[in-house]
């Protein structure tokens, strides 16, 4: 019947004039039949009929036969396509290559995709190399000339043409439905969908607490309705007629409209909800056809391309863009993903597609700046698949002027401008805030389209950049001096400034910036106009930027200039000064292409005004100093901030680094006594150096002016330092671009040895966010593998510390104190005097070349004596040690240069740099008492600066080598030599000295060492006895248990210091009771099926242990030891506390104070009892085995319940919370405290020390614990555990019916109950009866090695030394010790003495007992990303888990941190992690976080901290978040210190540690991971 219909609709299609409208009708008939009949919206009856009754007809009028048979032999036919196209889906790991791609967000080695994207593999525009993988290889033939619509008959194509108009029509008009009062024609009812849709401002919480209320739900219906809505888009969350859906719409936007805007609802018909399911499925449809052929795709794309009856941007895909922000998520997925599959993968399409694209792209960034979904559900996201393809970029630049269309697009949106027409930031509310930071997406589409710089240029192509560049000047004249600062006196600012907008404006410009300055250096002509227009920008900016200021006239040492008068501590001051520093870096481009010298006459060089040039950046500078001289305090933290983002790695580079070469530009260009003139003008330092009676005047001002003006001046000194010596740019000094980033990289390791982390934080990186820190870091530095903790560290060559420069303009105060002391302390190390000159600087190029007159300068050396004057003096306070240390520092460095200039010149005529002889003549230098040489020599032996007299002689010896260089200039001379040779034997003098004094403190050391022994000769030799030396030999066998167990003997005095009180005590039985701080716990280490169930507290007999060890309890203790009163004391504080804390904050801590929990007072390790400390156990008369186990049979044939060792203590039953321990000090207590924590804990009810199971809760505890402690002490390779039962009458008979079977028995637990030492297991197949023996003493061991421990502390017996270390003499020696029989022999005859041989049965049942591991990670991390890549939610309908979590414990992978997967567990909704723990662990778990490769520690509904993977990459760190990308390789001890943490019961202790650290992980709602 199906098969008819579908061959009638058929031929009634192929017949119809009107396709359109049949189809149509054909829809309007079964869709309202099929979808939308009930509440919910997506029945698997639609799955069933959609395809039978809608879709079938429809393939078979495109395909004219068989689907099936027709979809197979079209994928036969056609040619494979060379691009991939695969879609990522959410979490898919993905990998590039830093070397051969183009692409600068997908740049890294590994990372886990968002979902959208689609692979590049086969696209040879998205890598520079090897664009192929050995999947599309064979398919990289050029198939782009060829027409795929070939390939298809004419027939087939022209139906294909109909049918694909006609269905993507129907799409296109459903899912853009807007007409609320119209609807499709059809069936029409009377049914109703109350549609809610996502938004991106509310939370989950008020999702799910509006639809409680709005559709009267239970809180499990609200959370599948949120999470829906947040995974689809929408979700109906009422069906039934208009007026009922339109009350709960009422509900919802009146509940949720108080503190926003209210959430999106509408009341929609059941018909336009079934045709819109429809049209996805439709769509879904398209690109599972179009996927079987090239040529149905190349169909597709003309269809949706055409454009319709509107005319231009009229198509089916201009719709579906333009109406992107009004459909809902799920529907923007799918289409989103047949653009991909369709237009995408269509080479020529592409572009056709691209250049819609940028026809709408003002529209569409408009559209998603109002709309509020994430950008990954926005058409616009496509930009990066289209701009960063370099000749669609390229196209789209010279068509559509795309770069010009996205600069305005941008700039329209930031509105808000002040009278000058700057951008202003400080009255944004908080939607326009929103806005900003959406319209910051447009800078990355910039980013995009200038990635990949021009390597031809075309007239066009210059003419539309120039004209983008235009644009983008516009951009940056809005953002010079935009958020002025003035500084405040007298009051505090009341309000801080808004500062953080302009700044990340400019952070997220600064690589726009960069890829402006390199588009322009790849062409003379560009680069040419570029420099013009900028000069112009600048020149609008501050062309008259003397108007209204005073003149001043300035004279210092013989010269005069005039400038104005600008007081940077009272005159408004900006740091964004962008114009500028573009001009500065397009003239380092025209320094390092030399254009000035071969082109001079193209270039507007003459029209460059050097002071206004230097003007702003200076005034910058100028106000970073005087924030660091403490004069700006007023102004509040908004300006410390703005400094501290001035200098940091993310700014810098086209901020202060361009700063600093504008400040080079201009010394170049202007007399250096001139610049220097205006440097100390803007410093306001000028009076200080230009009259000799200043200074002392000046002694008698203010203390804090006086700091003030010393700081200045180190700063301005600083600042010549900079301007002089940072030479490592690219056309400021003749260096490589590697030399720069090695330069770098060698003063961060001169700090300290840094990890690879580290080292990329400190670096700045590129466009495509990387540092090139690969490719020269092995030539400076040495890596250091880490150990178990810890990371991989560079270690700076020893050859590399030459080029190490005190004065490295990164360096923050902080920085340069700590690589000074570092490295001062390795000169030391290696003999050397403490001296850090400065390293020999590359020269400079031609154009800046005027730079190095400013050492040499008449001003210069004027400050430079003032100084050295001022150093004379010891006292006063009128000159810092910082300040010399500079002034020295600057002579080096001009010595340096004048020996560089003698070593690379021909002649004397070629040398211009004449400093030596400056220094030396008192004529030359300025100054009225002698030459700044004669300074020197007399300051080298004052003793107020001895610190400075290493640098003072380097300095003096060089002033000596170039005055012998300039006396024999040919070659070098014999006085160069003897002043090495003097070098070389002041180094040994002083080394030989060094030696000497560390021998003669190690002699006085040796001669301490040897007089304390001998005068505490007893101590040494009491400690040496009791560590086992020959004084403690005993020739006599040590028997713990049995009839040899030792008498009593003198009684050993304990005494202990309570942590508290400080007090020594004495361990006595009659004595104060003292206690241990302990932590009880339930536990699943040692479980062997996790499968079982928690046991009902209630009914539970815990006497009886199954060996499976499903569920015990575990206590541990730090062993700090407090008097039970204090204790006692102790804790009744911390609950006091606790109460008045959280009547406070409410808030949790990481203890738990209403359940007993505390922290240890010394410690800080969680605890939650104590342990009473007993005397020394008195020895006492032990029977033997025999009568041992009649003894026992005694006991368990008798039907009484199990004795309780700890007496009744008449305390009435507590029920309800646990209140504070029991007011007892004595002894008995302390134990009744202990046995009652173990029995609340274990077994998870509450506190009742009338139970008859609270003792037997203790014992267990006790073997548990001994038990952990054995499996964790003894490392098996390969472990059999058997055990014999000998008895006969502990296997159970029939009077004791009840008694469970002794193999489900755990024998360690019974032995510490009943002190019987029998225990059962299988014996494995054996070829001998040796071996069957050795088998046998294997799996024993671990029984006899708790049993041991366990005697040992209950009877105070000291253990042999055998047993100290594992060896094969511990059998003898454990069965000895526990007075058991060796061998089978003697257990045969002691068995038949009691006539039990002829009637013993040996039983034997299989269970073994291998210590418990963590599951096998595997080696790579990218294995465990496929994985969890796979794994779907199990309650979302095959939806992605967002944060699948690996359980370490059992390797089950969950659905963590998300609402569909809560369930309720003790009255709580809690997350799938803290479900699984209570089934798997008891409470506790280990997780691993796999897309943020993070470990996770749980414990509890409220305890839990995050904890390093065991993941480590090349360069020995995590990498926790994924974010550096690196492949990640398991490391075993790290994993194995895990597993220890785990087998040791110490994760709790772990949490409770991080807790502490960081308060921020207790406000982690843990509940819901």
């Amino acid at each position: 019947m199906a098969s008819n219909m579908i061959s009638a609709t058929r031929y009634a299609w192929l017949q119809a004039s009107d396709l359109h409208k049949e189809v149509y009708q054909h829809l309007a008939l079964y869709v309202p039949k099929i979808y939308c009949l009930g509440p919910n919206l997506n029945p698997s009856s639609e799955d069933l009929l959609a395809p039978l009754l809608l879709l079938a007809p429809l393939e078979w009028y495109l395909l004219g036969e068989e689907p099936a048979l027709a979809l197979a032999r079209l994928e036969n036919s056609s040619q494979p396509s060379q691009l991939c196209g695969h879609v990522f889906k959410v979490g898919e790991p993905t990998y590039s290559c830093r070397s051969a791609s183009h692409t600068p967000d997908v740049h890294k080695h590994m990372t886990t995709s968002g979902g959208g994207g689609f692979c590049d593999c086969g696209d040879t525009e998205a890598w520079k190399k090897g664009p192929y993988c050995h999947k599309h290889q064979a398919n990289s033939s050029d198939c782009s000339l060829q027409d795929p619509l070939a390939q298809l008959s004419e027939d087939m194509v022209a139906r294909g043409y109909n049918i694909f108009s006609v269905v993507l029509k129907y799409a296109v008009d459903m899912l853009t439905w807007d007409k609320e009062d119209l609807l499709p024609p059809g069936d029409r009812g009377d049914t109703y969908y109350c549609m809610l849709f996502n938004d991106e401002v509310h939370t989950y919480e008020q999702v799910i607490y509006t639809l409680q209320k709005a559709v009267n739900c239970t809180q499990k219906e609200a959370v599948s309705f949120a999470t829906t809505v947040d995974r689809e888009g929408r979700k109906s969350v009422r069906f039934g007629d208009f007026q009922f859906c339109d009350q709960a719409k009422a509900v919802i936007v009146r509940n949720t409209s108080r503190q926003s805007r209210p959430l999106r609802v509408q009341v929609m018909h059941s018909s336009v909800v079934a045709h819109q399911c429809f049209a996805l499925r439709t769509l879904t449809w398209l690109g599972h056809i179009i996927a079987s052929s090239d040529g149905l795709r190349r169909l597709l794309c003309q269809v949706g391309l055409q454009n319709g009856p509107e005319g231009e941007n009229s198509s089916l895909v201009d719709t579906l863009m333009l109406c992107d922000s009004k459909m809902w998520k799920g529907a923007r997925n799918v289409y989103h993903q047949l653009l991909m599959n369709s237009l995408l993968m269509d080479l020529k399409y592409k572009k056709l597609f691209a250049l819609q694209f940028a026809k709408n792209y003002e529209s569409l960034q408009s559209d998603y700046v109002r709309d509020d979904h994430d950008r990954e559900f926005s058409i616009t996201d496509l930009s990066v698949q289209i701009f960063t393809v370099p000749s669609l970029a390229r196209m789209l630049m010279v068509e559509e002027n795309l770069m010009t269309t996205i600069i305005r697009t941008f700039v329209d949106h930031l509105r808000h401008r002040d009278l000058q027409g700057r951008f202003q930031f400080e009255r944004y509310t908080a939607l326009q805030a929103f806005k900003f930071r959406r319209v910051q997406s447009l800078i990355g589409d910039l980013k995009y389209v200038l990635i990949t710089r021009p390597t031809e240029w075309s007239d066009q192509l210059r003419e539309k950049f120039l004209e983008g560049l235009d644009s983008f000047l516009e951009l940056l004249k809005c953002m010079q001096g935009m958020d002025p600062v003035v500084r405040q006196v007298g009051q505090h600012i009341e309000m801080e400034p808004e500062w953080e907008a302009a700044f990340t404006l400019q952070m997220k410009l600064t690589h726009i910036i960069t890829l402006m300055q390199e588009w322009c250096s790849t062409d003379e002509t560009v680069l040419i106009r570029a420099y013009q227009k900028c000069l112009t920008a600048l020149s609008q900016c501050h062309g008259g930027f003397t108007d209204g200021k005073q003149p001043i006239s300035l004279s210092l040492a013989g010269h005069m200039v005039d400038t104005i008068r600008y007081p940077v501590s009272q005159e408004r001051v900006s740091i964004h000064l962008p114009v500028s520093r573009l001009l500065a870096g397009l003239h380092v481009l025209l320094s390092k292409t030399d254009l000035a010298n071969r082109s001079p006459e193209q270039l507007p060089l003459s029209e460059l005004s050097p002071p206004m040039l230097i003007e702003h950046p200076l005034r910058c500078l100028v106000l970073c100093a005087q924030v660091h001289a403490g004069m700006w305090r007023r102004n509040g933290f908004s300006l410390i901030n703005q400094i501290y983002y001035y200098h940091n790695v993310k700014c810098r580079v086209e901020m202060f680094d361009k700063d600093i070469i504008m400040l080079q530009v201009g010394a170049s260009m202007m007399d250096p006594n001139h610049f220097l003139m205006v440097l100390l003008s803007r410093f306001e330092l000028f009076h200080i150096f230009s009259s000799a009676d200043c200074r002392r005047r000046y002694r008698d001002a203010n203390k804090d002016v006086v700091q003030q003006n010393n700081t200045l001046i180190e700063e301005m000194l600083h600042l010549i330092i900079m301007i002089v010596g940072e030479r490592y740019v690219q056309g400021v000094g003749q260096v490589e671009a590697s030399d720069d980033i090695r330069r770098e990289i060698i003063h961060q390791l001169s700090i300290r040895p840094m990890a690879h982390s580290e080292l990329v934080k400190a670096l700045p990186e590129n466009e495509n966010k990387e540092t090139g820190l690969e490719r020269v870091i092995g030539s400076v530095a040495l890596f250091k593998k880490p150990g178990v903790t810890g990371r991989g560290l560079y270690e700076l060559r020893p050859e590399s510390t030459k080029h190490f420069n005190l004065y490295f303009h990164h360096y923050s105060r902080a920085d340069q104190s700590k690589a000074e002391e570092a490295q001062r302390k390795l000169r030391k190390q290696n003999g050397e005097d403490s001296a850090l000159p400065p390293p020999c600087p590359p020269p400079l190029c031609p154009l800046l070349a005027g730079v190095v007159g400013l050492l040499q300068s008449d001003v210069l050396l004027a400050v430079v004596s003032a100084v050295l004057q001022w150093t004379t003096e010891p006292s006063g306070g009128h000159w810092t040690e910082s300040m010399l240390q500079r002034v020295l520092h600057l002579v080096a460095m001009a010595l340096l240069e004048e020996k560089q200039q003698l070593e690379s010149s021909s002649g004397d005529d070629d040398i211009t740099f004449t400093f030596n002889s400056k220094i030396s003549r008192p004529g030359e230098a300025p100054s009225t008492s002698g030459s700044i040489l004669a300074l020197l020599e007399s300051l080298q032996n004052a003793p107020h600066l001895e610190a400075h007299k290493d640098m003072i002689q380097w300095v003096l010896k060089m002033v000596f080598t170039i005055k012998t260089m300039r006396e024999q200039h040919t070659a070098s001379t014999s006085a160069v030599n003897a002043t090495g040779e003097r070098d070389q034997a002041e180094r040994k003098r002083k080394a030989e000295m060094a030696r000497l004094r560390r021998e003669k403190v190690m002699a006085q050391m040796c001669e301490m060492q040897k007089h304390f022994i001998n005068e505490n000769k007893e101590l040494f030799q009491q400690t040496y006895a009791l560590t086992g030396g020959p004084l403690a030999e005993d020739p006599e066998v040590l028997v713990c248990v049995g009839p040899r167990l030792p008498g009593p003997g003198p009684r050993r005095r304990q005494v202990v210091t309570c942590i508290l009180c400080q007090e020594e005590e004495e361990v006595r039985a009659a004595g104060r009771a003292m206690v241990l701080a302990a932590f009880v716990q339930r536990s699943t280490v040692l479980s062997k099926n996790r499968t079982r169930s928690p046991p009902d507290p209630e009914h539970h007999d815990p006497l009886f242990m199954h060996p499976d060890l499903a569920f015990a309890t575990h206590t541990a203790s730090c062993g700090h030891i407090m008097h039970a009163t204090c204790w006692q004391r102790y804790f009744e504080a911390v609950q006091a506390k606790e109460q008045r804390r959280q009547q406070r904050l409410r808030v949790h801590t990481s203890y738990d104070v209403e359940n007993g929990e505390f922290l240890c007072p010394l410690c800080e390790c969680l605890s939650n009892t104590v342990i009473p400390l007993l005397g020394g156990a008195q020895g006492t008369i032990q029977p033997s085995l025999e009568a041992w186990i009649k003894s026992s049979c005694h006991q368990r044939a008798s039907p009484a319940g199990p004795p309780s060792p700890v007496p009744d203590q008449n305390q009435q039953t507590q029920s309800g919370p646990p209140s504070a321990p029991p007011d007892q000090s004595h002894l008995q207590g302390m134990i009744t405290t202990f046995g009652t924590a173990t029995y609340k804990v274990g077994l998870k009810v509450h506190p009742n020390d009338q139970d008859p199971r609270v003792p037997v809760m203790s014992w267990a505890s006790c073997a548990y614990t001994i038990q952990t402690i054995v499996f964790h002490l003894t490392e098996y390779t390969q472990c059999v555990c058997v055990c014999v039962c000998v008895c006969v009458a502990l296997v159970p008979g029939a009077s004791s019916a009840n008694t469970p079977c002794i193999l489900d028995i755990d024998m360690f637990h019974l032995l510490i109950y009943t002190s019987v030492c029998v225990s059962s297991s299988a014996l494995p197949e054996v070829s001998s009866g040796w071996q069957l023996w050795r088998c046998v003493q294997s799996g024993l061991l671990p029984f006899l090695r708790s049993a041991a421990i366990f005697f040992h502390h209950l009877n105070a017996v000291e253990t042999p030394p055998e047993l100290h270390v594992a060896g094969p003499d511990q059998w003898e020696a454990l069965c000895s010790y526990l007075s058991l029989p060796s061998n089978l022999l003697q257990l045969y005859y002691r068995e038949r003495s009691r006539g039990l041989d002829s009637g013993s049965r040996f039983v034997s049942s299989s269970f073994p007992r291998e210590s418990n591991q963590l599951i096998d990670l595997p080696e790579d991390y990218s294995a465990l990303i496929n994985q969890a890549s796979s794994f779907t939610c199990p309650r979302s309908g095959g939806d992605k888990s967002r944060a699948p979590t690996l359980c370490l414990v059992c390797g089950a992978l969950l659905c963590s941190q998300s609402y569909c997967c809560q369930t309720e567990v003790e009255g709580h909704d809690v997350g799938a992690c803290t479900a699984h723990t209570y089934s798997c662990g008891a409470g506790l778990g280990l997780f691993l976080r796999v897309r943020e490769s993070q470990v996770l520690f749980l414990a509890g509904k409220t305890k839990g901290c995050f904890y390093p993977p065991p993941y480590l990459d090349d360069y020995g760190e995590t990498d926790q978040g994924l974010r550096r990308g690196n492949p990640l390789r398991l490391c075993p001890e790290r994993y194995r210190k895990i597993q220890k943490l785990w087998q040791q019961h110490s994760v709790t202790e772990e949490i409770g540690h991080a807790q502490e650290a960081n308060q921020s992980l207790v406000g982690i709602d843990w509940q819901h991971l």
